[in-house]
């Protein structure tokens, strides 16, 4: 049997009384040989794996590479795009500074006077961004994060002269109390089993609720929880509905990991727990179950956007979350992910803009609708 069109293979036939190895090139009418026994299975596979390859005949025909002849061929059919509208830029406001200081660990970061925040507002808008989320740094810290909801603390005061400036940007708040507490956690503390420290979740949602309201109050879209409390979205909702902004939308952090990606944005919102982790409240990298739970959950308690953090170590979940919720999805790309690269780029080992590109597509093709960046600025300015 040829094994490329499994049609009989002509051999010579036997002369009578002729030994094989005499008969062997004499002319004759076509029969069929078999392979020895042992060779039998390999050589059936081998057809069969021939066989299926034949029809169709993939190859000409089918050249993918036609596809990928030119920049506008590949622009026509590329799956997944970036435009500057897909980022939303993270700002930090220090209630104390004059001037920008910049954030060692982030280059291109820095902390923010007040007094920037209209003019950040009409960069957002002249690039395009999508939005921009605010971090306060406040003057005084306590234990129970009291400056988080103070009227005339950094944030309302930044959303305030952003909305003067530029009235339509999008505006979202960080809802926290780590960069406002004195001790660094993301609530309010309590003793825990055998005298040790703990966050009391029920305490710390109604810091959150008041925090979320004072925002609303000053004029931001859409708050964003990102303390992993239980029911700090129910929490929220309530308070605003029950004081009038209806119309304010909740951005959960509902998926929000442990990382040692977040190094240096503690650095930026000064907000490194003085002791311990946030282990107890912040998911484990470990899982991807608890991850859709969560998603769910807020979802249930009336979230209107969610959000996966960090982005690039966990592609996987984002593209779980996507399948799972209907709600708009964001990822952070956060300050590790972001320091890596400003490292790897400073060094020569990579280039930057390429980098960059190709890391914010890898958040959208894994389900992204938009992603928090401190590379915001500069990818849209390289996309035009």
């Amino acid at each position: 049997m040829d094994p490329l069109f499994g049609n009989a293979i002509p051999l010579p036939a036997r002369k009578k009384g002729a030994t094989p190895e005499e008969d062997a090139s004499r002319p004759g009418r076509a029969r069929t040989i078999h392979p020895p026994r042992r060779d039998r299975c390999a050589l059936s596979q081998s057809i069969e794996r021939v066989d299926a390859l034949q029809w169709p005949l993939v190859f000409p025909t089918e050249r993918p590479r036609r596809l990928r002849r030119s920049s506008a061929i590949r622009s026509l059919v590329r799956e997944t795009s970036l435009a500057p509208s897909d980022f939303v830029l993270p700002l930090f406001f220090n209630e104390v500074l004059d001037e920008a200081r910049p954030v060692s660990t982030m280059p291109g970061v820095s902390q923010l006077p007040v007094a920037a925040a209209a003019d950040q507002a009409r960069l957002a808008r002249s690039l395009g961004l999508g939005g921009i989320i605010l971090f306060g740094l406040p003057r005084t810290k306590d234990a129970s994060g009291s400056s988080a909801y103070d009227p005339n603390g950094p944030v309302p005061r930044a959303v305030a002269a952003m909305k003067d400036a530029v009235p339509d940007l999008l505006v979202i708040t960080d809802v926290c109390v780590d960069e406002y507490t004195d001790h660094g956690h993301c609530g309010i503390l309590r003793p825990g089993p055998r005298g040790h420290l703990e966050v009391d979740n029920d305490a710390t949602l109604e810091v959150l609720a008041k925090t979320a309201v004072v925002h609303a109050a000053a004029g931001a879209d859409i708050v964003a929880p990102s303390d992993m409390m239980d029911g700090r979205v129910d929490a929220l909702r309530r308070a605003l509905d029950g004081t009038g902004h209806e119309s304010t939308a909740i951005l959960s952090y509902a998926v929000k990991y442990a990382s040692s990606f977040y190094g240096p944005f503690r650095e930026a919102a000064d907000c490194a727990p003085k002791f311990g982790d946030r282990a107890g409240y912040q998911m484990d990298p470990a899982n991807t179950r608890e991850a859709l739970r969560e998603a769910r959950l807020d979802e249930e308690e009336g979230a209107d956007l969610l959000m996966v953090k960090p982005a690039l170590p966990y592609l996987d979940v984002i593209a779980k979350v996507r399948a799972a919720s209907p709600l708009p999805l964001g990822a952070y790309n956060v300050s590790g992910e972001y320091a890596m690269i400003k490292a790897a780029s400073a060094a020569g080992m990579i280039d930057e803009k390429r980098a960059v590109l190709e890391l914010l597509t890898s958040i959208r093709r894994a389900g992204a609708d938009f992603i928090l960046t401190y590379h915001a600025v500069d990818a849209a300015r390289w996309l035009g």
